[in-house]
This record gives C-alpha cells, structure tokens and sequence, in this order.
C-alpha cells in the first residue's frame, strides 16, 4: 500500500474524475416533462382539453410536431385530436375521449399521458388523467378496437436528440445529488471494507509473532510492520467515518427538498446514524487504552464488530422495512431503470471510483502524518 501511495497517475485520475462528476452532473439538462396537467380528470364520451404546462420544453421548436396520447396501456391509447402550443412551456391537448374504457371493470382508472416532438423527445406523464368508467362496455371487442387504432405505432415516438438526465416528478433538479449522496455511501462502503481488512491483517500478523515466525524487529525511533498495519486501518477508518458523515448531511438536505424536512426518521436514516455511531465507538475505545499494544489489538478486533453490525443495519433492515421513503425498501433493489437510467449510470459508477480514489488519497496523507507524529515521539523519548 506504501508503495502505492507514492504513486501518482491514480491521484490524477480521482482528480480528473471529480471534474467530470461535478461538470456533467450538474450541467446536464434534465429531460422534458410536465409540471401540471390540468385538468386532471376526464368524463367519458367527452371532448375534453388539458392544459400542459412543461419543465424544460421547447413546444415552439417542435414546430407543429407534437402528438399527445392518453396511454391506458398493453396497446391502447388514444391520440389527441389537436396539441395547440401557447409557448416553449405551454401547450394544451385536446382529446375526443371514447365512451368507455377497453376494460370490464369499473371505477376510476388512472391513464398515463405520452407526448412526443422533434425538439422535446417522447416523455410520459404516469396516472395524469382520471377517467370513471360507470358500466362496463356492452361491446368490448369494439371499444378495444377503437382504442387499438388510436394507439401509439412504431415510428411515433421520437427519442430526445441531446444528452439528459431523467426527470422525476418529485425529484426534480435534486436527482443530480445522486452522484454525491448515494457514491459517497459506496465510497465508504469501499474505505471500511479496507480498514475491516487491514484490521484482519493485524490480527494474523500479530498471532504469528506469537509463534515466533515473524521478524518485527525495527529500529528505536520507527514503526514495526504491526503497527503500520494498525495504522492503516485507523486512517481507512476515519476516511470512512467521513465519507459517511458526509453522506448523511448530503442526505438530509435531499430529504429537506422531497420530503419536507432534514430528518424523517427514515428506517435507512436511522440505521445508518446508528452504524456511524457504532464506528465513533471505535476510536472512543482506542482512546481509552494508553497500552498502544492492546489499543490496536482491541480496535482491530472492534473494528471487524463494526462492519459486521455495518451490512445488516445499512443493506438489510431497511430493505425489510415496508414504511421507507426511501428507493430499495421492501426488496427493491434500487438501481433499476426508475432510478437510474443509462445516462446517469455514465456518471454515477465513474463517481464512485472516483470518490474511492480521493479517499483512499486523503488516508494515505493521514497515514503520513500519523507516521511522521509517531516517529518524532518516539525520537524525543529516546533523548
């Protein structure tokens, strides 16, 4: 790992990576959507117009090329009769809605709306317009087929022409704080997963001197290959213990922007303060050990307590948890396609790495120091 540190084309890259994060991830536009649909409710056998009011659209560029469809699904739709565009983020559709819907059941039902332009892409708009279905259809056949003819062909959808982000109605402009919040977490995920491993070392290492197979002997003033082990795994730790810090401080402003306020209690948020806390354990009980010997081997031996209490409290229990706002409760895995499309994974797993670089930079520049402290103790007790 010394030898690692002096090198310098990975340091580089985590730089030039970081860049790339912060410039793409936040000057990417985000695709077009809608802010509001109104109204929000339909009658049938009504023609019925519906006010659009648009989050990065440019209607007037798609120069009289934009379609709308109220989309039920599995192949039915209905096309808008006519989109008239007022300006870039307005526009209203009108639609000849059918007498019924292609469906037995009755009750409302909640249909998506798709629009489409040259300069907009396609965009979908989930559970936009109500429709109240009384009765069911005496024909359904017929009402499908009207339905069926009305739908979306190949060729109808346009796709965006420029690089974007997805956009999420109750995300917004706050989904760019993906590329921070959640690689932060998987950055130090990485960072304990080297502190818990040189933590092990330590502890074989030091069973083998036990048995004389080990030659640790060093100079007066330096560092066996013992101590420098244990080291390491307090630098990894405490790297980590930031990045986690930083995490959650990420988080909380998100939670502020979609959920209302800082801290919600969240099944995740809660069980991660609580594996933070259980890592600031770990250098509470190193500082109450003046032995450095059994502070090392009483740390090594928590530090591996902590990141097996880390696993179940951060990727288990919220994931059982069926109440969480968070994305991954109940099983999900959270890195589907509704969260994280192709043009953000572009980003996001580049940001990890880099993210994992510089933190594995910042723990060799604390391990240089702690080093160089320990060496000048240890000089001036020799005087």
């Amino acid at each position: 790992m010394e030898k690692l540190m002096r090198q310098h084309w990975w340091k580089l890259l985590a730089v030039l990576i970081l860049v790339y994060a912060l410039v793409a991830g936040l000057l990417v536009p985000l695709k077009p959507n809608l802010l509001s649909v109104t109204p929000n409710a339909a009658t049938p056998g009504s023609i019925q117009s519906f006010d659009l009011l648009g989050y990065n659209t440019r209607f007037q560029e798609d120069g009289g090329s934009s379609r709308a469809w109220l989309n039920y699904g599995e192949g039915y739709a209905i096309e808008a009769t006519e989109v008239k565009v007022t300006d870039d983020r307005r526009a209203t559709a009108t639609f000849v809605v059918p007498d019924y819907l292609p469906t037995t059941e009755t009750g409302s039902k909640k249909l998506s709306l798709i629009v489409s332009g040259a300069a907009n892409g396609a965009f979908v708009v989930p559970d936009a317009v109500i429709v109240r279905q009384q009765q069911p259809p005496g024909d359904l056949a017929a009402v499908r087929a009207e339905w069926e003819r009305t739908a979306m062909q190949k060729g109808d959808l346009i796709a965006n022409p420029s690089m974007t982000f997805p956009y999420r109605g109750l995300l917004s402009e706050t989904i760019r704080n993906t590329y921070f919040h959640v690689s932060l977490w998987f950055a130090m995920m990485f960072l304990f997963i080297a502190a818990v491993v040189y933590a092990i070392r330590y502890l074989v290492i030091k069973s083998r001197r036990g048995t004389h197979t080990l030659d640790t002997t060093v100079g007066l003033t330096d560092l066996s290959p013992l101590e420098r082990t244990d080291q390491w795994s307090v630098v990894f730790t405490g790297v980590g213990m930031l990045f986690g810090i930083l995490g959650l401080l990420t988080g909380a402003v998100w939670a502020k922007y979609t959920w209302g306020s800082y801290w919600n209690w969240d099944i995740k948020q809660f069980t991660t303060l609580i594996a933070l806390l259980i890592y600031a354990g770990y250098f509470v009980l190193r500082a109450a050990f003046p032995d450095p010997e059994q502070r090392a081997r009483l740390g090594a031996v928590y530090n591996i307590f902590a990141f097996a209490c880390l696993i179940p409290l951060i990727y288990i229990l919220p994931r059982l948890s069926a109440t969480s706002l968070h994305p991954g409760a109940e099983g999900n895995p959270a890195m589907g396609g509704e969260d994280l499309d192709s043009t953000m994974r572009m980003v996001f797993y580049p940001t990890i790495i880099g993210w994992t670089l510089f933190g594995g930079w910042m723990a060799g520049v604390a391990y240089r120091a702690r080093i160089v402290g320990e060496k000048l103790l240890r000089r001036q007790e020799s005087l």
